[in-house]
């Protein structure tokens, strides 16, 4: 069995301190992320909240490792890691690929013997797991892969235009819009703990309705909360996600779900 804080050092990012007794929220990049881009909401929730950040082979200081192309595949490793890893009880927030990969975790979590550790997960930017589009994005060439990106994200255009920069990242997009466009949901027992989810007026990756559909993930409590913006719309509403996540961490933690 590997060293538990061996696993802890590859896979976790805890950037800012927090005290004995903190709420742990555990956050899943988005395709392409990495764990730094949770290092503003870790500033943010310290010292009240243990916030780590998880870092997925292929990107960053894991670069030399292969990306995971199967969803399935990187929820069973990550799951094995936090059983490990993190003590006491935790909540999930995830981003884009990482909120379905986040659901996925939780679902293994609650299916053993560390499920009750479990006090809720914040999904955000994605539509519900049981919901299906085509998408192919992982199929097309290297120009097409950075237009979709750019489309999404317009902040990434100058650096994807240094070729570079779009050379070292390219295979880590195409691996993990691999993983989020092959997934498929695996019928079976929902969730147990309560699902918030948080998602955006404009974003073309995520109708009301499909976000709604959050909904029947879940025998808990379920709320959704709509912002201005696009997909990356937590970028320019920062403070209100970051308030959101406060408020759904501190009605995770109510007594009930104790």
């Amino acid at each position: 069995m590997a060293d538990p804080q061996a696993l802890r050092d590859l896979w976790l990012r805890q950037y800012h301190p927090a005290p004995d007794g903190a709420t742990t929220l555990v956050c899943f990049p988005y395709a392409g992320g990495a764990a730094s881009y949770y290092h503003p909401l870790s500033e943010a929730l310290s010292p009240g909240v243990r916030v780590l950040s998880l870092q997925y082979p292929g990107r960053q200081d894991r670069r030399g490792e292969p990306v995971r192309t199967d969803l399935h595949v990187l929820a069973d490793e990550i799951t094995g890691v936090l059983s490990s890893c993190v003590d006491g009880p935790m909540a999930f927030f995830g981003h884009s690929m990482g909120s379905t990969l986040a659901y996925e975790t939780a679902r293994r979590l609650e299916a053993g013997p560390d499920g009750d550790r479990l006090l809720g997960i914040v999904v955000s930017g994605r539509r519900g797991p049981a919901t299906v589009r085509h998408e192919t994005v992982h199929l097309r060439d290297d120009a097409g892969l950075i237009e979709e990106v750019v489309r999404l994200d317009r902040g990434s255009a100058a650096l994807l235009a240094d070729p570079d920069i779009a050379e070292m990242v390219l295979p880590t997009l195409r691996g993990d819009y691999t993983a989020v466009e092959t997934y498929a949901h695996r019928p079976g027992a929902r969730l147990r703990c309560p699902v918030s989810v948080l998602t955006a007026d404009a974003d073309p990756q995520v109708t009301a309705e499909e976000a709604a559909a959050w909904a029947g993930a879940t025998d808990g409590a379920f709320r959704l909360r709509t912002f201005p913006g696009g997909h990356f719309y937590l970028n320019a509403q920062r403070d209100a996600v970051t308030a959101a996540l406060a408020e759904d961490l501190a009605a995770f933690a109510l007594p009930a779900r104790v």
